[in-house]
């Protein structure tokens, strides 16, 4: 049987990333495969090999990271075969084992299958340490962003705001930290970037990272909790009952109100480049901050609105990297000065 091996982006040729030419190689990825899974808990007690059917490369950034599917069936002891799409996450640097051990205890700490309030995290598989890569199972379901700005958005948002302050609540010890000051630091950094290749905007942007230290002062320093840091729509699969959360590689100790203020920036800039009006979407705003508030706490509000602020000034930048924002980028620098209380009169 030829085996479809799908690379898109062209991530065989880089050359930061060697391992890949193994990776996308199907003879052996099965028998890898093969030898991970059947220890773990996908294949467990199972001996007949499996079979692999398809090689995606769902996503690479070149030189750094490259995520790939594999498509497999594995034979039941009933002699049926069931189906099994699994991840693998490759890093040009070496294998992320504190990401794939952050997804495990997470997995065994009330984000499996068990879980009585349907919020979880995908199953990790195992590591392949000599190909940079671990593995996960591929989780169906769809990103939040449709059914979030959909007729039963604000159920949704409620359980998104719960889903986050069961993190906080449960997550597993990080190992790192988020502060205030280093939200500051990638700021100046990434819109450092944005004055080089936009030499026009420097005074204006100046006058945005002044009025974002300003900001950044007026929050309030609270205790560290267990944080995703990269919390927006894109990294929350809802499929029927189940939320999971995804790309937890940023996972570390943060403001409670960091992740939350995070993601209603994303749903304002959202509403900004989808429906030209950065308030369409407000309603989804203010539910999403009250059901948060209420699980964490009224203190929590005023940091919450300052994080969700600072992200969209994060989002400048964001705008002039992706293929069809930049011409997004004026109305978002016009929007933070408006948020910032910086606008020309």
């Amino acid at each position: 049987m030829s085996i479809v091996v799908n690379d898109p982006p062209g991530a065989l040729g880089d050359p930061a990333m060697p391992m890949l030419r193994l990776a996308l190689q199907p003879a052996y990825m099965a028998r890898r495969l093969q030898d991970c899974l059947s220890v773990g808990r996908a294949l467990a007690n199972v001996d007949d090999p499996i079979q692999l059917r398809a090689i995606h490369v769902r996503r690479h950034k070149p030189g750094r990271r490259c995520l790939i599917e594999y498509a497999l069936t594995y034979p039941e002891p009933n002699g049926s075969a069931t189906r099994l799409t699994v991840l693998g996450k490759v890093r040009a640097k070496g294998l992320d084992r504190r990401s794939h051990a952050v997804q495990d205890a997470l997995w065994r700490n009330g984000f499996g299958p068990s879980s009585e309030d349907r919020i979880g995290v995908p199953e990790p598989l195992g590591v392949l340490p000599d190909l940079a890569m671990w593995l996960q199972r591929r989780i169906s379901g769809q990103p939040v962003t449709e059914p979030l700005t959909g007729p039963k958005g604000s159920a949704l948002a409620v359980r998104i705001a719960g889903a986050l302050h069961k993190l906080q609540r449960r997550g597993v010890p990080a190992g790192r930290r988020h502060t205030l000051a280093d939200e500051l630091v990638i700021l100046r950094r990434q819109l450092g970037g944005v004055i080089e290749t936009h030499p026009a905007w420097a005074v204006r942007i100046g006058r945005v990272l002044a009025a974002s230290e300003r900001l950044g002062a007026t929050i309030a320093p609270g205790r560290f909790a267990p944080s995703h840091r990269d919390f927006y729509p894109d990294n929350l699969l809802v499929d029927g009952e189940w939320l999971h959360l995804i790309d937890l590689d940023l996972y570390c100790e943060a403001d409670p109100a960091l992740d939350m203020g995070n993601f209603i920036g994303h749903v304002t800039e959202f509403s900004l480049r989808t429906r030209h009006d950065p308030k369409a979407l407000v309603d989804l705003e203010q539910t999403l901050e009250e059901a948060f508030v209420r699980l964490v706490g009224v203190g929590s509000r005023a940091a919450v609105r300052a994080y969700a602020t600072l992200t969209l000034v994060r989002h400048i930048a964001i705008s002039t990297r992706i293929p069809g924002r930049c011409d997004w980028t004026p109305a978002l620098l016009d929007l933070c000065e408006q948020r910032l209380g910086i606008a020309a009169r």
